[in-house]
């Protein structure tokens, strides 16, 4: 599976949680939980984070774990994929996995899952995320090097170069696949956005023992169990796109 490059957007300027990728987690930082928690992925990651001169704590960060990264514009995220996967040697077939850095609990079973269907070269997109069942904060999205360059060559607006998938069906004649969680579980919110979500997620990790080495079906385990963790940020709003 070299033929990947799993690109995770990070910042430390987010509006409603500042530098809330480097807060503290399990003794480590959020950004580096979410990285070990994809451990078998590790020489495919590249970290896409800004060149407005807040990054340095990311860019230590990812030296330390020997992580490769790429500085672009900080509002033009369309832009710092398509340009980290250009400067990594990425092609036309290079399955692109887009992952966002407001997700420690992420899993890498289901990243592997998406990644797998992707590389049959069956969809141009395959996916899963809230939208289908899944917890908010697991979402994974796969897609070619080819469908990201026309996509960054095409769009313009200010919402398309911020969401980086969300113009390309609207410049692309394309196929998706979106796996299906089979039950809805998007009631509970896993993402990294505001001060509550980090109680949650801190919580949810207590609850572990502060252990990184657990499965999805063992978080949803854990969640019916303990339904108090869920209550901690169930009435936080997701930011609407």
């Amino acid at each position: 599976m070299s033929n990947v490059m799993i690109i995770i957007q990070a910042r430390m300027t987010s509006t409603r949680l500042p530098e809330k990728v480097m807060l503290p987690l399990c003794g480590k930082s959020v950004l580096q939980v979410m990285i070990e928690r994809l451990s078998n992925w590790h020489e495919h990651i590249i970290v896409a984070t800004t060149n407005d001169g807040s990054e340095r704590p990311i860019l230590d960060l990812c030296n330390k774990l020997n992580i490769r990264t790429f500085e672009g514009d900080t509002n033009d995220v369309l832009g710092r994929y398509y340009n980290a996967a250009k400067l990594y040697g990425a092609t036309d077939n290079t399955t692109i996995v887009r992952l966002t850095s407001d997700c420690p609990l992420i899993d890498q079973q289901l990243c592997a899952q998406v990644i797998s269907k992707r590389l049959q070269q069956e969809y141009d997109m395959v996916n899963l995320g809230p939208h289908s069942g899944f917890p908010r904060g697991l979402d994974c999205c796969a897609f070619s090097f080819k469908l990201l360059e026309h996509t960054h060559n095409q769009a313009t607006s200010t919402a398309d170069r911020e969401h980086v998938t969300l113009g390309m069906a609207k410049f692309n004649s394309m196929s998706t696949y979106t796996f299906s969680s089979q039950e809805d579980f998007s009631h509970y919110r896993l993402t990294l956005d505001e001060p509550d979500d980090y109680l949650a997620i801190t919580a949810i990790y207590g609850a572990f023992c502060d252990s990184l080495n657990f499965s999805y079906p063992e978080l949803l385990k854990m969640l019916k169990k303990k339904p108090e963790l869920y209550d901690i940020n169930k009435h936080v709003e997701q930011k609407v796109v």
